[in-house]
């Protein structure tokens, strides 16, 4: 009887384990803890390359001498093995020249860690926003492609992936940095892999203080719309060379992009201008501030869509800023408002209809804003 039960449950583990193996082998490699831990160095310290919200991150040598970068996932996923690994598949089959390439996984025990490419220069926040010692020195050109090249990323897991991705997350420490300085987004399509509680923040959505937009941050409106708020502060970081998360500026202990509404009402935008940046064409860094006020509006529906975004960075256009709004402002555990009010009334503006406007001038030939559709996680 014990023989009889032990080889049918050897048998049910087998072919579990070769069901695992047939899922993994279309898109991803599968690892086993020991083959990474002894690519690591026994995840010994001085690997470790990073960390956020959903694990620490090291840095690996495959045996085949491929460098690779391992996140070892610190939350424990809602998912059996069979459905985390069908999400896994489907994030390694979202391949774009600006997202980050998933290689392949560990599901062992209960160890969940994902492999990526190595990228050489680390994130952009450790380049542009890091101590002295790590930053990298990037010129005005190289900055527009990071700009550019995260833009691209994002329009693609918005408008183009199979499965539409709202990355929830997008800020400097997600957006890396290859040997050729062209940005690859990371950590996209993660949150469909945890509880909804699940987050490295004490709020009660997923996401960065100073990136947040508000109506995702107070309301949980999670759409398109919040990725753009989040692109546009990011669009802030690069031209300043300053942390939204980190940073107060003026007596008021303004954060960035209300002082950089304030700087405009002032007449003084340039002042944002990071002091590291000594040449660089004045019109177009202008309307690249320009662009990111457009993407922080605090009413979704007047801000514009990813594809929007590229041709407004791309092209000469003339940007219609009688249509520019007040940012939104989302500050947790503060005496100060938030924009809340702000936002109140320009949503209950645009309740007729949900009609979105467009940014650009008169006299060029763009879409106007398509109506915002809510799009939630799994």
């Amino acid at each position: 009887m014990g023989c009889s039960c032990f080889g049918a449950f050897k048998s049910y583990k087998d072919n579990r384990e070769t069901q695992v193996q047939e899922l993994t082998t279309n898109n991803v490699r599968l690892f086993s803890y020991n083959s990474l831990r002894s690519a690591t160095g026994h995840f010994h310290p001085s690997n470790k390359i990073g960390g956020g919200g959903f694990g620490v991150v090291y840095k690996g040598v495959l045996r085949d001498g491929t460098h690779v970068a391992i996140k070892c996932l610190s939350a424990e996923s809602k998912q059996g093995t069979n459905e985390f690994l069908t999400e896994i598949n489907m994030i390694s089959d979202t391949r774009h020249p600006n997202l980050v390439q998933l290689i392949g996984c560990c599901v062992e025990s209960d160890n969940r860690m994902l492999i990526y490419e190595y990228l050489e220069n680390n994130s952009l926040a450790c380049a542009l926003l890091g101590s002295k010692g790590k930053r990298v020195a990037l010129d005005w050109p190289k900055r527009v492609a990071i700009c550019l090249g995260t833009a691209s990323g994002l329009a693609f897991l918005h408008e183009e992936a199979t499965s539409p991705i709202v990355h929830r997350d997008i800020k400097a420490s997600n957006v890396l940095i290859d040997e050729n300085f062209q940005p690859k987004i990371g950590d996209f399509g993660l949150a469909k892999l945890f509880p909804e509680n699940v987050t490295h923040l004490s709020t009660r959505v997923a996401g960065t203080v100073g990136y947040l937009a508000p109506e995702y941050a107070l309301f949980g409106q999670l759409t398109k719309k919040a990725d753009v708020y989040s692109f546009g502060v990011l669009l802030l970081e690069i031209i300043s060379g300053r942390s939204s998360s980190k940073a107060a500026f003026g007596v008021d202990l303004l954060i960035l992009v209300e002082w950089v509404w304030k700087l405009r009402e002032e007449g003084r935008l340039l002042d944002i201008v990071d002091p590291e940046l000594t040449e660089y064409p004045e019109a177009e860094l202008l309307r690249f501030i320009k662009v990111a006020l457009f993407c922080t509006q605090a009413a979704p529906t007047q801000r514009p869509n990813m594809k929007q975004v590229i041709d407004m960075l791309s092209k000469e256009v003339s940007l219609n800023e009688k249509l520019l709004t007040a940012p939104g402002v989302y500050r947790p555990h503060s005496s100060k408002r938030s924009s809340y009010d702000s936002l109140q009334k320009s949503s209950s503006g645009d309740k007729k209809g949900m009609q979105s406007v467009n940014p650009f001038a008169t006299s060029t030939k763009f879409e106007s804003f398509q109506s915002v559709t809510q799009m939630l996680p799994r």
